[in-house]
């Protein structure tokens, strides 16, 4: 009898054991497959207007206009250039051209045969942005043109009218990619994989605007900015968190947290700095 019991007790035991690791295994496997129904995007959303694009398009808008504001030109600029890009590429730095342009190379298609640089330059979209910003600016009163008519006057393309369409798309990421409008930009990311390279981080950052005041604290990228430079530093990073897997950045106030996928909102961050906060190693594991 006493026999009886203890087998009857170890079975009772074995199954709760079976139940909780069954539990756990159902957790795990309902996290993995929540994070693939994930739908990632970045948005610019100024008021009533809302523009989308995908992670990896919203990484080389926030280039774009990032070297506009290393340049010191107006927010109309990146406009400009967003929406030419969008048309030119869908904001992609693609290696071929088509019949129109079959040398046309990356995210303008510029064309080694019309004088915009070398294949291997055009393919470098920091080159690419300086090449398109150099043409822009030679354009009399390009500021007051309308966006389709100025990218016209940079491409002659054969389809002067296109970029119309890509007008509100580039007002919008320009505004916010610039630090025009705060916490515009916000972008939608399953979790963070492998441990984010804060130098990495801050190499391209450096690449991007130029120069910055940084320092890193742990897994904290600190960039001394203010203003509409902060605003644009931090809106580049949310732009750029998939790849340099940012958890958080903070700013003048509020914050962008990736786990919680609900924009801005109000903390305790300082005015005069933005503080990037990326994934510890192991994070994904």
């Amino acid at each position: 009898m006493a026999r009886r019991r203890g087998l009857r007790r170890l079975a009772v035991l074995v199954l709760a054991l079976a139940l909780v690791a069954g539990g756990v295994y159902s957790a795990v496997f309902f996290l993995q497959r929540s994070e693939t129904l994930v739908s990632e995007r970045c948005r610019a959303v100024i008021g009533e207007r809302t523009s989308e694009l995908a992670p990896d398009q919203a990484v080389n808008a926030s280039l774009i206009t990032a070297v506009a504001v290393q340049r010191g030109l107006p927010p109309r600029a990146a406009s400009i250039a967003l929406a030419t890009a969008m048309q030119e590429s869908k904001l992609r730095n693609i290696d071929h051209g088509d019949k129109a342009g079959p040398d046309s190379r990356g995210l303008f298609q510029q064309r080694p045969s019309q004088g915009w640089g070398t294949e291997a330059q055009i393919m470098d979209p920091y080159y690419a942005a300086n090449a398109f910003y150099d043409a822009l600016v030679k354009i009399p009163g390009y500021e007051s043109l309308e966006i389709t008519d100025a990218a016209q006057r940079v491409q002659r393309s054969a389809y002067p009218t296109a970029y119309a369409q890509h007008e509100e798309m580039g007002r919008t990421f320009a505004s916010g990619l610039t630090g025009q409008t705060p916490e515009a930009v916000r972008c939608t990311l399953r979790a963070a994989g492998a441990g984010g390279d804060t130098a990495a981080l801050s190499a391209e950052l450096n690449q991007a605007y130029g120069p910055l005041g940084t320092a890193v604290e742990g897994k904290t990228l600190v960039v001394e900015a203010a203003g509409s430079q902060a605003w644009s530093v931090a809106q580049w990073a949310v732009a750029n968190a998939k790849g340099f897997e940012v958890l958080q950045v903070d700013v003048a106030g509020r914050s962008w947290n990736r786990e919680a996928r609900d924009g801005w909102q109000a903390s305790a961050a300082t005015d005069g700095q933005v503080r990037i906060t990326v994934a510890a190693e192991g994070a994904g594991s």
